[in-house]
């Protein structure tokens, strides 16, 4: 094999591993939070991350941790709650990335399982070298009920593109 094309074998390779790795650390959420793993959660974020929610706007870690260890967040527990994210449609170029998704939170209530929010997700994710391999940088997530900035959020992200712009 040549050298060029041994190269564009491994390029081919670090990018499905870097995908592989963001879709892992994406999918990481509902578990942890769920679990109220208030470390774990915060883990995901690049320590001055940003967890922007249409109600809520998290800076930090601390931030986050504070946000699973709420009593609201613990009630959504007691009561049974899913956070199920959506396969990412992942963009990587060099040590950023751009992920898009949609998430459900399904809570338990009366005897059965109602979704409480469908949400349109954008992130931004960065390498950390040497390190855990890839964190949040903001996160943006924004309710799908009509208002135009949700999918615009969506595409976007496919496009690889971060939110706001």
């Amino acid at each position: 094999m040549s050298e060029d094309r041994l190269a564009a074998v491994e390029a081919r390779l670090r990018l499905l591993e870097d995908e592989r790795d963001i879709a892992r650390t994406m999918a990481s959420y509902g578990p942890l939070v769920d679990s109220g793993d208030a470390d774990g959660v915060a883990a995901l974020w690049a320590p001055d991350g940003v967890y922007d929610i249409d109600e809520i706007f998290l800076a930090g870690r601390e931030q986050i941790r504070e946000m699973v260890r709420s009593p609201a967040h613990q009630g959504w527990i007691r009561q049974g709650c899913a956070h199920v994210v959506g396969p990412p449609h992942i963009t990587v170029d060099g040590d950023e990335a751009v992920a898009v998704c949609h998430s459900l939170m399904v809570v338990h209530e009366a005897g059965r399982y109602v979704v409480r929010r469908a949400t349109a997700n954008h992130w931004r994710l960065r390498r950390v070298r040497p390190g855990p391999g890839w964190q949040v940088v903001i996160r943006t997530n924004r309710i799908l009920d009509g208002r135009p900035e949700s999918p615009e959020l969506l595409g976007r992200g496919v496009r690889g593109k971060p939110a706001g712009s």
